[in-house]
């Protein structure tokens, strides 16, 4: 594919990262000069839904993207953690004002694409990757159910990189309440 964008964003929580965020960043790479990953959620952690900080998740991707795509990432790729304000509308808006100008999105999300739509930006689809299974609910819901299929939908080095966090241990016990 050939560079057509200077600046892409692409939003996700990344609770946990999974193949499929890799495959759409490799994906975003390939359409644009520059990449700003969105951490999204960022004031949240130690939920179910959301487990991991928005701390945890940066050096959880820049582990990852060094090790998918060597060094050379830094100077194409930032990273950026995002608060949450819930109305729609304006999300875009928000994000312009926060981060660098940017041209569109990568995105798998419909409501993400049609919200940049709205605005006159690029909403480009991500080709999915194995969706029915490897999905940040249904990763996080099979660990609380003790169920090893989510392993399918990690790289087998970021099993390593959850466990530095607790990942799986913290997330079963907010699932027990304690």
């Amino acid at each position: 594919m050939q560079e057509n964008y200077n600046r892409l964003i692409f939003p996700g929580r990344f609770q946990p990262l999974h193949i499929g965020h890799i495959k759409a960043i490799e994906y975003a790479l390939n359409l644009s000069k520059e990449l700003i990953i969105v951490v999204g959620s960022a004031q949240e952690s130690y939920t179910i839904k959301n487990p991991l900080t928005a701390g945890e998740r940066i050096e959880i991707i820049k582990s990852v993207l060094a090790r998918e795509f060597g060094y050379d990432y830094c100077q194409r790729i930032y990273i950026v953690p995002i608060m949450d304000i819930e109305m729609n509308k304006v999300w875009v808006q928000y994000l312009k004002m926060l981060l660098p100008e940017f041209d569109g999105v990568v995105s798998g999300n419909s409501l993400v694409l049609n919200l940049f739509k709205d605005m006159g930006l690029k909403a480009i689809m991500q080709p999915m990757f194995n969706r029915n299974l490897c999905s940040g609910t249904n990763i996080r819901n099979s660990i609380i159910e003790g169920n090893d299929d989510w392993r399918r939908c990690i790289p087998d080095y970021l099993y390593e990189i959850l466990e530095k966090y607790n990942f799986i241990e913290r997330l079963k016990s907010l699932s027990r309440g304690d």
